[in-house]
């Protein structure tokens, strides 16, 4: 059968790779564009290493009076544009975000996404009391106007942040990297703890899990950031007991109800949380408890190392993700089942 005879035949009796080049002859693969913002500099490098692909070329400018001009170096035109920023810090980085989105919306951009490994504002979901904004529905308003058409993140503070949204939501989460880190560890004695009545259900994904109890820190706020009293309910002693939270901010929760637990006995008390905040004195506060590790991961870069304070990647997980969006795959399978 000569050359000219086998354009001829069916598509299902040709060579796999003639197909694949009649159909992206005609319906071209879109190209994938992975870009870095200041915040995410470092994750955005080790997401790009995983994904074997290098970043896109883009420029961050600033007027005299520190106003942003974002500017991409390459063509975008009909790709598939992700944007990497955590809104850590979240005013500049927020703004520089919805700059971004703007800007390959406007070159033309095939399909653009926000990969946010930590979405700033997401803990004022609610009207907790009068004359207070909704924060996290503004923010998610935001980046859909601004031209995203997608969102990728990572523990949202509240599961139902998702619904602020008007366009579809990748809310990955961190058990699919505590877990089989937690798995290589001896939990014959351990026991999971909430730091706050709001996160039990975070916790007991973990101690269902695991086959391991449960307990709750009940704690009392006179005003944000601020800790007055705190409660166990359930019984630790002899335990080795660890603590799962989405974020730790100030870390006066996490190292109050450390305290509370080694004071009702407990053995050793170590944390699990997913962003690293870490503001104000949250350092010196790690430093000085009773804390033995604070494990978090790099959805935000630390402010200065600690011997306290174990890192783990999402990296891997992200840029898993990233692919299975490009090619119209289920991101289910990146959920710890």
């Amino acid at each position: 059968m000569n050359d000219s005879s086998k354009a001829f035949l069916p598509l299902h009796r040709l060579p796999f790779n003639s197909v694949f080049n009649l159909f992206t002859k005609f319906f071209p693969v879109p190209e994938v564009k992975l870009f870095s913002c200041t915040a995410s500099k470092e994750l955005s490098g080790a997401i790009a290493k995983f994904y074997d692909s290098p970043l896109s070329d883009s420029s961050l400018a600033r007027f005299s009076d520190g106003e942003m001009q974002t500017i991409i170096n390459e063509s975008v035109r009909g790709s598939y544009t992700f944007f990497i920023q955590s809104t850590c810090q979240p005013h500049d980085n927020l703004i520089e975000l919805l700059l971004w989105i703007d800007t390959a919306k406007r070159a033309s951009a095939g399909y653009i996404t926000a990969v946010v490994p930590y979405f700033g504002y997401a803990r004022q979901d609610r009207k907790d009391k009068p004359r207070v904004p909704i924060s996290a529905k503004l923010v998610a308003n935001l980046i859909t106007a601004a031209g995203a058409d997608r969102i990728m993140t990572m523990d949202l503070h509240a599961d139902q942040v998702q619904g602020f949204f008007d366009i579809p939501v990748d809310h990955l989460k961190s058990e699919a990297i505590y877990i089989p880190y937690l798995e290589n560890g001896d939990l014959s004695n351990t026991i999971f703890a909430s730091p706050d009545v709001g996160g039990v259900k975070r916790a007991r994904i973990y101690a269902k899990h695991f086959g391991c109890e449960l307990v709750i820190c009940d704690k009392y706020r006179t005003k944000a950031n601020e800790v007055a009293a705190m409660t166990v309910i359930g019984d630790v002693k002899g335990a080795d007991v660890i603590l799962v939270d989405d974020l730790v901010d100030t870390a006066g929760t996490l190292c109050k109800a450390a305290d509370a637990l080694i004071e009702k006995g407990a053995k050793s008390v170590k944390a699990i949380c997913t962003h690293p905040v870490l503001s104000g004195k949250a350092y010196e506060n790690v430093e000085n408890s009773k804390l033995s590790e604070l494990i978090v991961c790099d959805t935000i870069p630390l402010r200065q190392s600690s011997p306290k304070i174990k890192v783990l990647s999402t990296a891997q997980l992200f840029a898993r993700a990233i692919r299975n969006t490009v090619e119209h795959k289920s991101i289910a399978a990146l959920f710890h089942q």
